[in-house]
């Protein structure tokens, strides 16, 4: 098939930038009325809204650090301390630094919502971000050069999965609603087809790249999952699912580990190596709703869930099908609205989220804010919650970038950056 050539687009973007050290009002300030939800930095006394494996989360308040980074690293170093005491002291570190953190940069490029989000694996500024008319723009942001916008076909163009092509870093995979799975550049050239549908009817949903293997992993809106090696040839098309595949994820330790999600209420591990047909799978793990994404750890082992309701998961290595903990937290799925996605810390070992407050939900409050927020992996407990007076649409996206000091949100048609408050880290 020969390489398409899709035109940019003349569209002035719209960034805005906020200097670091202006303070932004608390939750508290915002809605006076509202009970003890959103204070930044600390822990909501919420109930637990289902049962809950984890003991202590209906607390869900930050435990106190019993040591500071430094008695740490010299306990370390002494060898009085054990390497996951240290961990612990670099993460506590770290969440109190989340207190400080604000939006620094917000842009507003696309005509239609923003659908997916890639951090450049060495960049730590540089970002792609998918929209529903098919549009992507690379954005870096730490310099004032105009960001690179190539121009979709609109109406039926959604971006639905980005992947930076780790063999080239100029390259990039995307998977779209126009019923593609390509590797594209960002002059907007198609350097490859991977899969293609021969009807508007079928489309793809999700993808994952994986630079040791070579393999590139698509599923699509009827159960189906395609494995292709990077010079496009196809290794197997199987039905994996009884309804859309919503996300797909390679395990980054063990490549030859597959996670796939599906509205069919499953989520399912593969061995790639000894996939044969749709029975062929190593587990099978029954969700109460239809399932947004499955995302492993940094490490490879953990396994995060996220419905199309109220309820986080995570998963652990040691024994795949039964969860090692449950995270009641509303998330609603709604039509007209990016799905969120919980997604890891690439670091540490803390899930972040967007919050949609649903008065269904056991623990709503009156007056309650669509905030960030942010989970300890281990307890389940809130850590933080991130909010913005000026931006407090549903953030449906939330991803660290690879240093895990910079956080980027989608909010409908904004992106919005966060990052530490100089003048509140100072004082």
């Amino acid at each position: 098939m020969a390489p398409r050539k899709r035109p940019e687009t003349r569209k002035t973007l719209e960034v805005v930038l906020r200097p670091r050290n202006k303070r932004s009002r608390s939750p508290r300030e915002l809605e006076p009325e509202a009970k003890k939800l959103c204070v930044k930095g600390s822990g909501s006394s919420r109930k637990s809204d289902s049962s809950c494996l984890w003991e202590g989360l209906a607390s869900r308040r930050v435990p106190p650090s019993c040591c500071s980074i430094i008695r740490a690293l010299h306990q370390h170093k002494l060898g009085k301390g054990a390497w996951p005491s240290l961990q612990q002291g670099l993460q506590q570190s770290f969440v109190h630094s989340l207190e400080t953190y604000r939006i620094f940069q917000k842009a507003a490029p696309f005509d239609r919502r923003a659908t997916s989000l890639a951090w450049h694996p060495t960049h730590p500024t540089t970002l792609a971000v998918g929209s529903k008319g098919g549009d992507i723009l690379l954005w870096n942001f730490g310099i004032k050069d105009k960001p690179t916008f190539i121009k979709g076909i609109g109406a039926g163009g959604s971006i639905t999965g980005m992947k930076f092509n780790p063999l080239n870093t100029d390259q990039f995979f995307a998977s779209s609603m126009e019923g593609t799975t390509r590797l594209q550049d960002f002059k907007g050239n198609t350097l490859r087809v991977f899969t293609t549908s021969d009807t508007c009817n079928i489309w793809f949903c999700s993808l994952d790249v994986s630079d040791k293997s070579r393999v590139v992993v698509t599923g699509d809106n009827v159960g189906n999952v395609v494995l292709l090696n990077m010079d496009g040839k196809e290794l197997w098309n199987l039905r994996m699912h009884k309804k859309k595949v919503t996300h797909v994820a390679l395990n980054p330790c063990c490549d030859w580990f597959l996670a796939t999600a599906s509205v069919d209420q499953t989520v399912k591990i593969w061995d790639l190596r000894q996939v044969r047909g749709k029975a062929s799978f190593l587990y099978s793990l029954p969700h109460r709703h239809p399932v947004n994404a499955a995302c492993f750890s940094p490490d490879g082992a953990r396994l995060l869930t996220t419905d199309q309701k109220s309820e986080i998961r995570v998963y652990s290595a040691s024994q795949w099908d039964c969860p090692l903990g449950l995270i009641p937290h509303p998330h609603r799925h709604f039509q007209h609205l990016t799905p969120i996605k919980a997604t890891w810390h690439p670091r540490y070992n803390l899930i972040v989220v967007g919050r949609y407050p649903d008065p269904n939900f056991k623990s709503c409050t009156p007056y309650e804010l669509r905030t960030v927020d942010v989970f300890d992996g281990n307890s389940g407990k809130m850590m933080c919650q991130l909010y913005d007076p000026e931006s407090s649409g549903i953030i449906s996206l939330n991803e660290f970038n690879p240093m895990g000091d910079t956080l980027a949100s989608a909010m409908g048609y904004h992106i919005l950056i966060w990052s530490q408050d100089e003048a509140g880290t100072r004082k």
